[in-house]
């Protein structure tokens, strides 16, 4: 390949890049015809030779990096001479990991590969916060077209559910550039999946792995079904017709006999799915894929290729939890202590089918990607209740086990076409849905009351009374689907070649969100027998117990003690949820003298969001917990580039931007996340947030690829949306609220050097060192004063006000926000061969999970602690009976650092959910034929 095809490799994009114009560097090339993957090549003008010793060369084995976006199919190039790395072309702020930097990490999935992004922190469950602002603030694409979620709690799709097997490249924009959806705060995060490849390959790939807190040690397990190591179920989970008749009913439980309430309670006792079973030495965790791909003519002048691939992985995780609930006082103390360990098993399985179709300058492309990701959990808590009502000094022992399946099928058709004298239409649209099913969500509470005087206070019994001394078996079931309408157009004009473009858009897009939850719990009456009490959970709530229940002599000599079963909701079993937004925008690409770019538009968006009650049973209560949320905005962006000869570059940017409330925020419905066990209800008053952003920066490139960048920004929030936690007892639940106004602002600086080793001759005349560092300084303060007001919805009263400063503090940090991040990469690598070994350091400061306002006594707010990790990967290629093999080893969080969240101040500390993170290692092996 020649050094002008090799830089042009840069620019070949399957869509525009930010803005779309036509403002290149001294005139273009002749457009190339690649593979279906392929742009417009840019190619060098002869009469500007590339010197190689610029930071734009490109270094030997590089390629293209493919990056698929709204807007348009030809990036903006910023600069004077010469095609040049995206990040420095780039008429935006962006950062792209290609597949070789997401490879360099060794990271499985792009939520952690992300994580290594200047500005970026992975909190957890896949969520990734940009500058301090969560999921809410963020945006995430599939080839530039929005996905659904999966989650209750989130309506950004977890990243963590992307393995990087299937992605091309991840584009972090942190700039608004009107081609995107209004949604912005932290940055837009485009997934851009694989591309069609230049010729025919098969890659096989298997690796195991494991930690020093899971791998051979023990856990605990229950059977389930024979498909459960695929992530399938099989059918043993699915509702017996007693209970499935009574779901697809309109008459509320409680309105049925006696007889029938038993028969749906005998029908809940699943023993494969109740009984815990104690694994001695728990196996390593398991993978494998495979990618293959080929293309081929049709015709005289159409290519069309094709890539497929499948990867499953299964997973063990052990975690020795220390739980605690804090007094609602100032003062912190627990008021229960308990331990909880949970073996989490995970299975991802995988696909992606892609076609594409290249005739001359004309490109489709017809992606399909199906995602499973299951979690089959299982928990036992045991502990002390210390200060409690009526149960201080009990013990209680809780069993859970869940199985959770999210899943996500996502087709979407790309169609990219120059329609002559550089004028150009991009073409998207797609559906895209996803579920996440949990049946049989178990939970049993044991007690001991320790108290001489009771015959059986030296056990655990669980009399099911639901009052003291306690115990309870509850069960339940929910089903979320949400899907998602897309359709967009957008057209590029070259108004003035080399000087002005314009491109206008426009785009709908159509989500609906159907979430139902039932939660049942067995009822026994006061006289129900300690020795029944005794049993285990299978044996407690099985059908023969239940029906024995009914029969005079089983509480006492001719007294029965019948178990009954009642639905916890009946108020609020399921829920329907859509937004519709309609949008258009312009913006032009304008450079008036060499060097100085200026990208300018604005974007119109129509929103209607609702959130209403499904209408389950005929006697169902009107909650009147409704939301209609329909607002239209105007939101305009600006970023200036001027780029000097010295390889100094300088950028201001400015934005208007929203964020409207999650779909979960809005629901009065009970949830519980399995990671942390904390109970989330929704406030159908929220209303939409505004962002005002600004940011400057500058950037300076030298030698071959190396750059060094500071930036500073500002962002202001009016009505953000911010958790608050409730407390009622010892229980705590979190739900959400409009806070006044808050104000965020930093700083980031980076530095990328690449160190070409070629002098020292021998065995370094390959090598390449190369080092990346990045560090984040933020500061968030949420402002409120007296008499600023929120509304929480109060049932059967609506949105009520409620004075800001009984649920927020003045001067509070955002929710997840750290005030440092810090990112450094070490690496050698070969330049003509896989060779690779890379050091990788990652720092996030004490950042805010959960804030304890309302009738929390004064209590400080719960702090996680993310702290410091190091990680090494090494990737090493060979060639076995020439056949092409690459080995890769990785050893994470060598530093041991641990999972700490916690409430604390000078007078004690309370440990939420702490527990030992260990060590992990993998090793791994693929082949490519």
């Amino acid at each position: 390949m020649s050094t002008g095809k090799q830089l042009a490799g840069l620019l070949l994009l399957s869509t525009a890049l930010t803005f779309p114009g036509v403002a290149f560097a001294q005139g273009t090339g002749t457009a190339q015809s690649g593979n279906a993957a392929a742009q417009p090549a840019v190619e060098t003008p002869a009469e500007e030779p590339i010197n190689p010793d610029e930071n734009d060369a490109v270094q030997e084995g590089e390629g293209e990096i493919d990056v698929s976006v709204p807007g348009g199919n030809v990036i903006t190039v910023t600069g004077r001479r010469g095609p040049r790395d995206i990040t420095r072309g780039s008429s935006q702020v962006v950062s792209v990991l290609s597949t070789e930097d997401i490879a360099r990490t060794g990271e499985g999935d792009i939520a952690g590969a992300l994580s290594r992004v200047t500005g970026l922190s992975n909190t957890g469950n896949g969520r990734v916060f940009v500058r301090g602002l969560g999921d809410r603030y963020s945006l995430a694409l599939l080839n530039g077209l929005p996905l659904p979620s999966p989650e209750p709690l989130s309506r950004v799709v977890p990243l963590d559910i992307f393995p990087t097997d299937i992605i091309a490249s991840s584009l972090v924009q942190k700039t608004y550039s009107a081609n995107f959806p209004g949604e912005f705060g932290g940055g837009v995060i485009n997934l851009t999946t694989q591309a069609i490849p230049d010729e025919s390959f098969l890659k096989v790939s298997l690796g195991v792995s494991g930690d020093t807190e899971t791998t051979f040690e023990n856990g605990l397990l229950y059977y389930g079904s024979d498909m459960d190591w695929y992530g399938f179920d099989g059918g043993r989970r699915d509702p017996q017709p007693a209970l499935q008749a009574y779901l697809d009913g309109t008459v509320e439980l409680e309105e049925l006999p006696l007889a029938d309430r038993q028969t749906i309670a005998s029908t809940l006792s699943v023993p494969n799915l109740i009984v815990l079973q104690k694994a001695d030495k728990l196996r390593p965790n398991m993978s494998g894929g495979l990618t293959g791909g080929t293309s081929f003519f049709v015709g005289d002048d159409a290519e069309l290729g094709i890539i497929a691939t499948a990867n499953l992985s299964n997973s063990l995780r052990n975690r020795n939890v220390l739980s605690q609930t804090p007094v609602r006082q100032e003062t912190v103390t627990p008021a229960d202590d308990f331990r909880r360990f949970v073996t989490d098993n995970r299975i991802l399985l995988n696909g992606l089918l892609g076609f594409g179709l290249e005739y001359g300058d004309q490109k489709i492309r017809w992606t399909n990607v199906y995602i499973r990701d299951v979690l089959k959990q299982a928990s036992l808590s045991q502990g002390r209740i210390i200060v409690g009502s009526g149960d201080d000094g009990f013990d209680k022992l809780i069993q859970q086990n869940g199985w959770f399946e999210r899943q996500l099928i996502d087709s979407q058709v790309v169609g990219e076409f120059q329609l002559g004298n550089d004028i150009s239409l991009d073409l998207r649209g797609g559906y895209a849905q996803t579920d996440r099913e949990s049946p049989y969500e178990y939970r049993f509470d044991y007690v001991r009351t320790n108290n001489p005087n009771d015959p059986f206070g030296d056990y655990f019994v669980n009399p099911l009374d639901n009052n003291l001394p306690g115990g309870q078996a509850a069960v339940a079931f929910s089903d979320l689907t949400e899907k998602v309408y897309y359709g967009g157009g957008d057209l590029t004009v070259p108004v003035m070649p080399d000087v002005l473009s314009l491109t206008a858009g426009a785009a709908y897009t159509d989500t609906q969100r159907y979430s139902e939850r039932r939660a049942f719990q067995f009822t026994a009456p006061s006289n129900f027998p300690n020795g029944i009490a005794l049993l285990r959970p299978d044996l407690l709530i099985a059908p023969a117990i239940i029906e024995a229940s009914n029969v005079p002599g089983f509480a006492a000599p001719g007294v029965s003690a019948p178990v009954d079963l009642r639905e916890l909701t009946e108020d609020t079993p399921a829920f329907d949820a859509r937004l519709k937004v309609l949008a258009g925008y312009l913006k032009g690409n304008l450079t008036p003298i060499e060097g100085l770019t200026i990208d300018a538009g604005v974007r119109y968006e129509d929103g209607k969001q609702t959130v209403a009650p499904a209408q389950v049973f005929t006697n169902q209560p009107n909650l009147g917990a409704v939301t209609a949320i329909e607002n239209s905005y105007w939101l305009p962006s600006a970023t200036i580039t001027y780029e000097f000869d010295n390889g100094l570059q300088l950028r201001a940017s400015a934005s208007k931007t929203i964020a409207r409330p999650q779909f979960r925020e809005l629901l009065l419905q009970e949830y519980t996340d399995p990671e942390s066990l904390r109970s989330f209800v929704g406030n159908p008053a929220l209303q939409d947030s505004t962002l005002f952003n600004a940011e400057v920066r500058g950037e300076y490139y030298f030698g071959q690829g190396s750059r060094v960048s500071l930036a500073g920004f500002y962002k202001s929030i009016d009505n953000p949306i911010e958790a608050f936690s409730q407390f009622t007892d010892n229980s705590q639940s979190t739900s959400f609220a409009n806070a006044p106004k808050a104000e965020l602002y930093g700083a980031e600086a980076e530095l990328v050097w690449n160190y070409d080793l070629y002098d020292l001759g021998g065995f370094f005349e390959s090598k390449r060192a190369l080092l990346i560092a990045n560090y984040t300084y933020t500061q968030s303060q949420i402002q409120v004063k007296p008499g600023d007001q929120t509304f929480i919805f109060i049932t059967g009263v609506g949105a009520s006000p409620r004075d800001a400063t009984s649920l927020f503090r003045d001067g509070d940090p955002l929710t997840g926000q750290s005030d440092h991040l810090a990112n450094i990469q070490v690496g050698f690598e070969d330049i003509d061969r896989l060779s690779q070994v890379t050091l990788l350091f990652s720092y996030a400061s004490n950042r805010v999970t959960s804030r304890l306002g309302q009738n929390a006594g004064g209590l400080p707010d719960v702090i996680e602690k993310p702290g410091a990790r190091l990680d090494l990967v090494i990737r090493q290629g060979v060639e076995l009976g020439g056949v092409p093999l690459e080995l890769k080893f990785e050893a994470r969080n060598l530093t041991g650092t641990d999972n700490y969240e916690y409430v604390a101040n000078d007078s004690g500390r309370v440990d939420v959910n702490s527990y030992q993170v260990g060590q992990s290692f993998a090793l791994s092996l693929s082949a490519e034929f």
